[in-house]
């Protein structure tokens, strides 16, 4: 058996990593840099800064911070018209998921030219575009490891996934001082997207030798840590472990895949505005059930991995405890339901179809351990709700 990985030529990590952006740029030869971000970060000074330090090493940036959460085809155009107006030589994504896909959807359209549909799965985009670099300012998405980038077309509601060596940055700038001011509700979610992330790459029956590895340690690094930083926002410690605990599970769903999730997860998004985190979160216990059974020893492993488990505990016994844990993590983390989210029960009953329809659309679920019928997703998007 042989299988591929892939990985971003230079990661810096550690604290204040992020301002050694003008070095990672030199050593690639890059000089141009053109920054997608956010209004927040823009609004707190932490582009500012970022650009303030890239002119001290006399580099001037370029700067585009009207992205979106959860990127559409709009915000990406957007990106890309002011791209396309400078010269720039490499694309840097600073922020969250949202800004870092946004960069990565910016770099290959300015380059390649054509509309986001055009790279949406099976599609693979391999040739590159322009660089991009990534700077994380979340512990959830992994996005500054990943070949994957996701934009909404608002015209039909679709998180469309799109896939290739395109989309993999060419360097990764781990930062956990950018993660301290996070606010709690933003630190659960993206902790439990990358939870996800690693237990999904884990069970896929695309996983490989290399991305267990991954998986395994960032499930080590999140499980006894992601109450933690939920607590104490301050826990530098804990922030450390949250932040290379995301990239670690990054990496590994990158060189495997994710699974029934994030399948049935990009449709709540797409349809209601729930943030990607969140989705994940409000499916994760309820899909791990159904999964679980088709690979206990895989579920098992993740158990003693997260903290819940050990050696001396059977696989079963292992499997049905890191179902709980889930549950309770939820519960901790005051994650809510569909139905306390504030979607209609209606809304949610009358969108089943379509929402069945792209969760198999995206490929995704045809990685999970246990196949769902469109029948059975469909009970699992029911029981989700209440």
């Amino acid at each position: 058996m042989s299988f591929s990985v892939a990985l971003p030529r230079l990661m810096r990590v550690g604290f204040s990593a992020s301002a050694e952006l003008s070095e990672s740029l030199k050593t690639l030869g890059l000089s141009r840099p053109f920054i997608v971000s956010d209004r927040f970060l823009h609004e707190t000074g932490r582009v500012e800064a970022l650009v303030s330090g890239l002119a001290a090493a006399g580099i001037s940036a370029g700067i585009f911070v009207d992205t979106v959460p959860e990127p559409t085809v709009a915000s990406i155009d957007a990106a890309v018209e002011a791209l396309k107006a400078g010269d720039f030589d490499c694309v840097v994504g600073f922020g969250g998921g949202s800004p870092i896909d946004s960069a990565k959807a910016a770099a290959v359209l300015a380059v390649h030219g054509g509309i986001m549909r055009d790279y949406k799965t099976p599609h693979i985009q391999d040739e590159p575009g322009l660089p991009v670099l990534a700077v994380p300012t979340t512990a959830g998405t992994g996005s500054e490891a990943t070949r994957f980038t996701i934009i909404t077309d608002e015209a039909s509601d679709e998180k469309m996934l799109c896939s290739g060596l395109a989309y993999l940055p060419v360097a990764a700038i781990i930062d956990f001082e950018l993660t301290l001011t996070k606010p709690a509700r933003l630190t659960a979610d993206t902790g439990i997207d990358a939870l996800t992330h690693a237990i999904e790459a884990y069970v896929s029956t695309r996983a490989t030798p290399f991305s267990d590895i991954f998986a395994i340690a960032a499930m080590q690094a999140i499980g006894p840590n992601l109450r933690k930083v939920w607590q104490d926002p301050q826990d530098h410690a804990a922030r450390e472990a949250m932040m290379l605990g995301a990239t670690y599970a990054g990496i590994a769903f990158s060189n495997s895949s994710v699974a029934l999730v994030h399948g049935m997860s990009r449709p709540i998004g797409a349809h209601f505005h729930v943030p990607h985190g969140l989705s994940n979160a409000m499916l994760l216990p309820l899909v791990t059930a159904f999964s679980a059974p088709a690979a206990i020893g895989r579920y098992a492993a993740c158990a003693r991995a997260i903290g819940v488990s050990d050696d001396s505990v059977g696989d079963q016994a292992s499997a049905a405890a890191l179902v709980e844990e889930l549950h309770q993590l939820n519960r901790d983390l005051g994650v809510p339901s569909p139905r306390l989210f504030g979607i209609e029960e209606s809304r949610w009953s009358e969108l089943l179809p379509t929402m069945v329809e792209q969760a198999i659309a995206s490929g995704s679920p045809g990685n999970n351990p246990k196949l769902a019928s469109p029948d059975e997703m469909a009970r699992l998007y029911l029981a989700a709700w209440f």
